[in-house]
């Protein structure tokens, strides 16, 4: 989502900033801007649209200044105009916003009332507005900023700078992220630590409900209570090259092409070379009656595949929540019940609500996350990272088999935990697992076959994905793929549930998209194949060698993978799914690592 950078530097800030905001790009954004000081003077620049056209405007509107803060925005309240892009000034003061002041209508009419009247249609106008009220009140701008604070409801990071000061920024969160980079004589600010890899490896996670007061010899920071508080300092490593294109046209081909060695590095992480599970020790099943899982989007079907795991392989009961609804049901949870929610990126705000929701009512909460230093990470009692490494396209590719991955390793460890898995039959479902790198680079070589297959899929106007069993939310996130790269109406179903309604959509301008690996289901799954094409529906079966001789007369186009072991083939499945979505983007000339209103880490509700 939107993206935060804010330098006290020794160098033109201007240029840095928009190198350090195009390292946010993946987050999604439709405008940007900076602000800068220079000589005492408080001046900014803004774009509509991507962040070559603030560059261009750059050029003929340069600004000076060595203390500057910028922002990508993802519109919430108003369009994507110049005048709804930050940062916001009002007065002698600048502000950029991640996240939602919900009470900003009552604020907004309380300035009004006072004379204060906004230019734009968004939330975070109002920030710098009560801010300029209290400057114009007489308070000092530390005094007038935290003051604006303590009037906020809402998720938000916030970044301030001021007329005048060119030796001060003042930083807050509360339910959105933000990171402060230290360097030498120089100071920075950050949503994401990616955005200050080049400028610094030494950052300081700011925590719930913190403001930072930030010069150049440093930060000094208060909780929510106005208490000092010492918040460590953090070396981070992020290799370069992990964040670079790597000779691909876009990230996500990368990221495709990466999932053989990422999910490789995680089963190195979490299995010993003697092959035996190496989770924490705290993650223990054995008192567990009951798992819940919760997440949004991509890692939500995630979850919806370990649900198979967990209750075939263990034997334990597991439910899963769309997070944004989870809390609102009022769910009824037990102290015997583990909370498991996933996370790509860790600060996905609905997931991160229902997190604290059930932290004091279940006996453990675990994550499964991306990035280890993540809010939900640090608010987990236990967190898994998935080694999947940076992920910048926006949709998750490599960081879905990667949490696949990690939840199979713990459904393995619940089964042995309550005694439904002896060792050797852990060991096997292990030996499984580590096929998966040699048979997805296997997959990687249909991508040919399958851009051929997608330059037709891009003439459709609406695809199906089937699949039964573990398959079935393989076909929801199959579904979920397309339509979020190539903008084509997708729907994934249970193939049984064809007949229950969906079949009504079926003809001949319908592609239908089966997931069938050679499993107890296939037969079923065959029949309800064979149900579209009686009704003139255009079949792609994705299957093994067996499964395409065996069903394949008859369906419009095949796709042949490597045989698998049928529990695990949502891994391996993916694959073809991810290449089916982007080359179908491509052939329809869409935007694949920047897909049209969305975003990367949604930290809003």
């Amino acid at each position: 989502m939107c993206g935060i950078v804010g330098i006290l530097g020794n160098h033109e800030a201007a240029p840095i900033l928009v190198e350090a905001l195009k390292r946010l790009e993946y987050r999604g954004y439709d405008s940007a801007g900076i602000a800068t000081v220079n000589g005492g003077r408080l001046d900014r620049r803004r774009a509509v649209g991507k962040l070559v056209n603030l560059a261009d405007l750059l050029v003929h509107e340069p600004l000076a200044g060595k203390a500057g803060i910028g922002h990508t925005r993802w519109a919430t309240h108003g369009a994507a105009t110049v005048t709804n892009a930050h940062p916001h000034k009002a007065g002698p003061v600048a502000v950029v916003h991640n996240g939602i002041i919900e009470n900003f209508r009552d604020l907004r009419a309380e300035l009004a009332a006072a004379g204060y009247r906004q230019e734009s249609q968004t939330d975070t106008e109002t920030v710098a507005l009560l801010t300029q009220l209290h400057l114009d009140r007489g308070l000092k701008p530390v005094e007038a900023a935290r003051a604006t604070l303590q009037r906020l409801h809402g998720a938000f990071a916030l970044c301030f700078l001021f007329d005048g000061e060119e030796d001060l920024m003042v930083a807050a969160r509360k339910g959105s992220p933000l990171a402060i980079g230290h360097g030498t004589g120089e100071m920075f600010v950050g949503s994401d630590a990616i955005a200050l890899a080049p400028m610094t490896d030494r950052i300081t996670y700011l925590e719930e409900g913190d403001w930072a007061v930030i010069t150049r010899q440093g930060a000094e920071i208060f909780d929510a209570m106005d208490r000092r508080a010492n918040r460590a300092e953090t070396r981070i490593a992020i290799d370069s090259a992990r964040i670079e294109k790597g000779g691909h046209k876009h990230y996500m081909a990368k990221e495709i092409a990466e999932q053989p060695v990422v999910i490789a590095d995680a089963l190195k992480h979490y299995v010993g070379q003697d092959g035996a599970l190496r989770l924490p020790a705290a993650l223990d099943f054995t008192s567990v009656d009951r798992i819940t899982m919760v997440a949004c989007g991509t890692a939500s079907y995630a979850c919806h595949v370990a649900r198979y795991w967990f209750e075939q392989i263990a034997g334990l009961p597991a439910e899963i929540d769309i997070a944004s609804e989870f809390r609102y049901r009022d769910p009824v949870l037990s102290p015997a019940q583990m909370a498991l929610f996933v996370s790509q990126s860790g600060e996905t705000a609905d997931t991160l609500a229902a997190l604290r929701y059930a932290r004091d009512k279940v006996a453990k909460v675990v994550s499964v996350v991306n990035v280890p230093t993540s809010s939900i990470a640090r608010e987990s009692d236990l967190a898994l990272p998935i080694m999947a490494g940076v992920e910048v396209g926006v949709a998750s590719t490599k960081a879905f088999t990667c949490q696949l991955t990690v939840l199979a390793l713990m459904a393995i460890k619940a089964g042995l935990d309550r005694g439904r898995l002896t060792p050797a039959q852990a060991a096997e479902h292990l030996d499984a697992l580590s096929s998966l790198p040699g048979l997805m680079n296997h997959a990687m070589g249909l991508s040919k076959d399958i851009a051929a297959v997608s330059e037709d899929l891009a003439k459709a106007q609406d695809i199906l994905f089937l699949g039964r069993g573990p398959m079935y939310p393989l076909a929801l996130e199959g579904a979920l793929k397309l339509k979020e790269i190539s903008y084509i109406h997708a729907e994934g179903y249970a193939s049984g549930e064809l007949k229950h309604g969906p079949i009504a959509l079926i003809d001949a301008a319908v592609p239908v998209i089966v997931l069938a690996p050679r499993d107890a289901l296939f037969d079923k799954t065959v029949s309800n194949m064979q149900e579209v094409m009686a009704r003139h529906g255009k079949v792609v079966l994705i299957s093994d060698a067996a499964g395409v001789e065996e069903a394949g007369h008859g369906a419009w186009q095949t796709l042949t993978l490597p045989e698998v072991a049928p529990i695990f083939a949502p891994i391996l499945y993916a694959v073809p799914a991810q290449l089916l979505a982007y080359h179908t983007a491509i052939a329809k000339g869409t935007d694949v690592d920047q897909p049209r209103n969305l975003a990367k880490s949604v930290t809003v509700e």
